[in-house]
């Protein structure tokens, strides 16, 4: 029962009826969030007996009119709300990782059905910012540093919970990168990479039909993104011609009545502060005109009602689940990675492996994300000590710390292999939540990976101290983007990138170790050998320039071959990609070849179409992802794989027409399993 953006516009004029026969005070009183700031800021902080977002938090609503409020529940690893039943999904990064849209779909429709039997009609959680350095600390609440991954996975999501009479709604719009600065930073970068790079993904989803976008904290070319005309207004608004409304986001994403208004803004969340009355004596005023208001409350009241005509009712009983805990495994299995595995370690055989020994503190960990807005509340988590002890019944698993290292070294001689379970959680990374005001640093959690992109150095030190003395020694990555392996990846056989696998990841890992489960995740970011191979971000700075090239594309453009590409993940078979070809018609491209899976067992591969800009007369990118699609094959088993993408894809930005143009010129088309010129074949196409 998806609400189209059709289907909404007939519910234009009910809606201005509606909003014909409302005073000027009641129309202001849709737009702005019915909670205190001491409420939503104490449960954010953990100081108050309900947690943050525990039920729907309300915006507007009048019930003589027919027009419920809008109920804010957020995400993205599932539903915020309740205590001890949502479905806790893998983190949006995992779920990148598996380059699977159909699976995410999925997802967003289970999660709208929790979202509804809370009593909510708004799901806050498709998150697609995209990290210019992965050190952002909410990296992990989004699918990967690619804008067309990034596009693709976050219009799954918006279709999925918009299929059940959900509003979903998008954030943070935009350039919201950086999380210690995100209240103080101005963003800047060429009007190019604003719209090829950092907006790009946003138009798709609002092309996807998305009911809502929350405007960012941050500034951008000196302007407040909750404040800002040229974003709001002319891009997303008149140039877009986005139909639903936007929100600011929370307390601090509005900071003056007329600028926001004027702005685009159109709901102050959660709290009343300069909207309310405020904005009545504004209109009074003259400082903003009421058809500013009309509009506003025009789109609210539209979207409401027409997401409301197709609600769908749904009771307790869907929160957490069987089936939507069943999903969130299949999500776990998709997307954990293998990026190492040499001598063939992986998979354990559960007949002759007795004794594994596990360490490091995050094996007992809860590794499902930050505890920030995003922090979800289960009835169970699996740690990944639990699911490698679950995993196989004829093996004897010792958990130990690693603190005493002769100890150690002991225990790691004994067994049959080695399991070091390292990485980040949420001191380390994720939403920065202040004790006292929003800029201020000392005693928060979460926050930017300020000190780098490598393991705490005990963790190092706990690997290179024990790992060789067993030669079937297995890391464990936790963390949500990319972790530095250069120093230390010698001293193992295997690793495995388990991201925050989410309430059932650790089962997942178990059966991943074991073989039960054939690996199929691949990397949705690049890992470099060096650090300063990527963007240098000041994580405290008033001031930011985002450069075009980032991530893979920053690399391959400099001839830096990166530690493990993007798009890169081992699995327990092999596969060949043979017989390109390429061809255009009515606007599309299409590639294919013949994908075969040459290895011992059945499995599943990422066949990844990226094109080459080579004959380009402007600066751009080597190649860029364009497409992607999952194959299951048997073993012995081949396929004619056809990929596509719309020949618009392949434009760029001209900042002098200031429009999106085609180059007529030879392509190169890449079809094949990582981005490594290794693992592609190629061949060209003009058009």
């Amino acid at each position: 029962m998806d609400c189209s953006k059709k289907e909404r516009l007939l519910f234009t004029g009910r809606a201005k009826e509606i909003v014909n026969h409302l005073t000027l005070e009641e129309k202001v009183s849709f737009m702005s969030g019915g909670m205190k700031f001491e409420e939503v800021r104490g449960a954010i902080k953990k100081q108050t007996k309900e947690h943050y977002n525990q039920f729907p938090y309300p915006a507007g609503g009048m019930a003589e009119q027919g027009v419920p409020p809008m109920l804010f529940c957020d995400g993205p690893r599932g539903v915020v709300c309740g205590n001890g039943k949502s479905t806790c999904f893998p983190v949006s990064m995992l779920r990148g990782a598996t380059f699977d849209t159909e699976l995410e779909e999925e997802i967003g429709e289970a999660i709208a059905k929790e979202v509804l039997a809370y009593g909510g009609n708004l799901f806050a959680g498709v998150c697609i910012n995209l990290p210019y350095n992965p050190g952002w600390g909410r990296s992990q609440e989004t699918y990967g540093e690619d804008s067309y991954l990034l596009g693709e996975m976050g219009a799954a999501l918006v279709k999925g919970v918009q299929k059940h009479g959900v509003m979903a709604c998008l954030k943070h719009f935009a350039f919201n990168q950086m999380e210690n600065a995100r209240f103080k930073v101005d963003i800047d970068c060429s009007k190019r990479t604003e719209r090829e790079i950092f907006l790009a993904h946003f138009k798709k989803c609002i092309d996807a039909g998305a009911a809502s976008v929350m405007s960012a904290y941050n500034l951008y070319k000196g302007a407040m993104c909750g404040h800002h005309d040229y974003l709001l207004n002319q891009v997303l608004k008149e140039e877009w011609g986005f139909d639903g409304f936007i929100m600011s986001d929370f307390v601090w994403g509005v900071k003056d009545t007329v600028e926001a208004i004027n702005g685009g803004q159109n709901m102050e969340m959660c709290v009343t502060k300069y909207f309310g009355e405020n904005l009545v004596t504004a209109v009074r005023e003259g400082l903003v005109d009421e058809k500013k208001i009309d509009d506003a409350v025009l789109r609210i009241i539209r979207t409401i009602l027409a997401f409301n005509s197709v609600r769908e009712n749904v009771n307790m009983r869907q929160v957490g689940c069987r089936e939507h805990v069943m999903l969130a495994l299949e999500s776990a299995r998709k997307g954990i990675t293998l990026i190492q595995n040499k001598h063939h370690v992986l998979p354990l055989d559960k007949r002759t492996t007795k004794r594994i020994v596990v360490f490091g503190r995050l094996a007992q960990s809860e590794a499902t994300g930050d505890k920030g807005s995003s922090q979800v509340y289960p009835a169970y988590v699996v740690t990944p000590l639990q699911g490698i002890a679950n995993a196989s019944s004829n093996t004897e698993v010792v958990y130990y710390d690693g603190d005493d290292r002769n100890h150690s070294r002991r225990l790691a001689k004994e067994a049959d292999a080695v399991i070091f379970v390292v990485g980040y959680d949420f001191n380390d990374e994720g939403e920065f939540v202040a004790p006292n005001k929003e800029d201020v640093y000392t005693g928060a959690v979460g926050g930017d990976r300020r000190t780098g992109l490598g393991l705490h150095a005990d963790e190092i030190d706990l690997i290179k101290n024990i790992a060789p003395e067993n030669k079937n020694s297995i890391a464990v990555l936790i963390g949500g983007s990319t972790i530095m392996i250069d120093s230390w990846k010698e001293c193992v056989s295997a690793i495995i990138m388990a991201y925050y696998p989410g309430m059932e990841g650790g089962t997942a890992l178990g059966e991943i170790i074991y073989g039960d489960v054939n690996p199929s995740g691949k990397l949705p970011f690049v890992i470099p050998v060096k650090e300063n191979d990527l963007p240098q971000v000041d994580w405290d700075a008033e001031n930011q320039y985002y450069e075009y090239f980032h991530g893979y594309r920053k690399l391959e453009r400099e001839g830096i071959k990166p530690e493990l590409p993007f798009g890169f993940g081992l699995s327990y078979t092999t596969f060949t990609v043979d017989k390109i070809k390429a061809w255009l018609s009515d606007d599309i491209l299409y590639a294919c070849c013949e994908l075969k899976n040459t290895g011992e067992r059945e499995g599943e591969e990422v066949l990844q179409l990226y094109v080459g800009f080579g004959k380009s007369a402007v600066e751009r990118p080597v190649k860029a992802l364009k497409g992607f699609k999952r194959v299951h094959l048997q073993q012995s088993e081949k396929r004619q794989v056809i990929l596509s993408c719309p020949v618009s894809e392949l434009c760029w930005f001209n900042e002098e027409t200031g429009a999106f143009e085609l180059e007529h010129m030879e392509y190169e088309v890449y079809l094949g399993t990582s981005s490594a010129p290794e693992d592609l074949i190629k061949t060209t196409i003009t058009f």
